[in-house]
């Protein structure tokens, strides 16, 4: 938003004019005036898209980071809701892979206005929940119809995406291909239904929504959770973890990209038992899907060794360059760690290039493959130390 505009909403908001200001009763956001100092918001939902702008490449984008392009702080609130309500689209979702924090130039903001009508709206790699859980707070700090709207319009974009199985996409609507899996990969249904959630739990950011939308994201989360628990793979009449995508019809675990594999994924695993950990009354099945989950993060963790970046020559790839290698070497005293996917059935570590031929050594496939993809983590570490203990104890009284 340009300086003069947002003195003005500025200005209304003092006057009282249009949004009910200066009304009796108790202060609500819409009766409340913006604050003079903004207090940040976190961005950090916003993470994943600023890095895949700025640092990977993408020739269908239609705008590119410039060089040293400059960002807004986080206290820059109004300026980042701009940004966030420039790119939302017209059906209520946004574009994936755009830094909501960049100063952008004009002739970059008229690229995005041409662009409205697009439906290139997708929940991969933490987008559209990330945006409309930011305008609700910005909305409760401010009050600002404009922002209640674009927020409601997402949220509203956001439900109409869900199955009817329960699950979500990772591209709405034009889901085609593994886009159109039920996707727990990349934040996109976990984000989803956390920020439905709050809706439906009624979080002080979601104070204001009215009775029909939370009533809908109450069936939302009844229905992601039922989900959730019939795409959990089974091995030997046993459950074990999630895939990063289900089959949209048979909820079978099922491959994405060449190099994702059909496969079990303690990153996915532990985001989905943080979301059951949330509820406070979970069911017989609930309690017994995540004690499971929990259980074969445990018998998965690898012990001795650890991921060490090397330098190498300078390399160029379509989306990235690499002047570095990854390799894994033996450590006894390094912490556990996680592969990112394990074979089904026998719980080895598998990997996979552009070629999708599975492998199970990390050294086995491309270079390209071994510095574009994340293949180590400790992603359960935490569930398993303290917070599942924690709250198993809470919920055994």
């Amino acid at each position: 938003m340009h300086q003069c505009q947002w003195l003005l909403v500025c200005t209304c908001f003092m006057l009282g004019e249009a949004s009910g200001f200066g009304q009796e009763g108790a202060e609500s956001p819409a009766t409340k005036q913006a604050p003079s100092k903004w207090p940040a918001i976190s961005t950090s939902g916003f993470g994943s898209g600023i890095q895949h702008w700025r640092r990977v490449r993408d020739d269908t984008r239609f705008i590119k980071a410039l060089p040293d392009q400059p960002s807004y702080s986080p206290e820059q609130v109004p300026e980042i809701v701009d940004n966030i309500l420039l790119f939302q689209r017209d059906n209520g979702g946004w574009p994936k892979d755009y830094d909501m924090l960049a100063v952008l130039t004009e002739e970059q903001r008229q690229a995005v206005r041409e662009t409205r009508s697009r439906t290139d709206t997708s929940f991969d790699n933490g987008n559209v929940h990330s945006q409309v859980v930011y305008l609700a707070r910005a909305y409760t700090a401010s009050g600002n119809p404009a922002w209640k709207e674009a927020c409601l319009r997402g949220l509203d974009f956001m439900l109409s995406a869900q199955m009817e199985n329960g699950g979500f996409p990772q591209r709405f609507p034009e889901s085609k291909g593994y886009s159109a899996h039920v996707t727990f990969n990349d934040g996109a249904m976990m984000g989803i239904l956390n920020a439905v959630k709050d809706c439906s739990d009624g979080a002080p950011h979601w104070s204001w929504l009215d009775a029909d939308r939370k009533a809908r994201c109450d069936t939302a989360v009844t229905k992601g959770v039922a989900c959730i628990l019939k795409c959990q793979i089974v091995v030997d009449d046993g459950l074990t973890g999630w895939c990063q995508q289900h089959d949209k019809k048979t909820l079978e675990a099922a491959s994405a990209r060449t190099f994702e594999l059909a496969s079990i994924c303690p990153q996915e695993t532990t985001e989905i038992v943080r979301f059951l950990m949330r509820f406070e009354s979970p069911t017989e099945e609930m309690r017994e899907s995540m004690a499971a989950a929990v259980e074969w993060m445990q018998s998965v963790q690898l012990q001795g060794v650890k991921v060490n970046r090397v330098a190498a020559p300078r390399e160029e790839f379509q989306r990235h360059s690499a002047d570095f290698d990854v390799v894994v070497v033996s450590d006894l005293k390094a912490p556990p760690l996680w592969a990112r996917h394990y074979e089904i059935g026998t719980n080895r570590p598998i990997f996979a290039g552009r070629d999708g031929v599975k492998k199970y050594s990390l050294a086995e496939i491309s270079k390209e493959r071994r510095t574009g993809t994340l293949w180590y983590g400790a992603w359960p570490d935490k569930v398993l130390k303290q917070e599942y203990p924690d709250w198993k104890a809470r919920h055994s009284q």
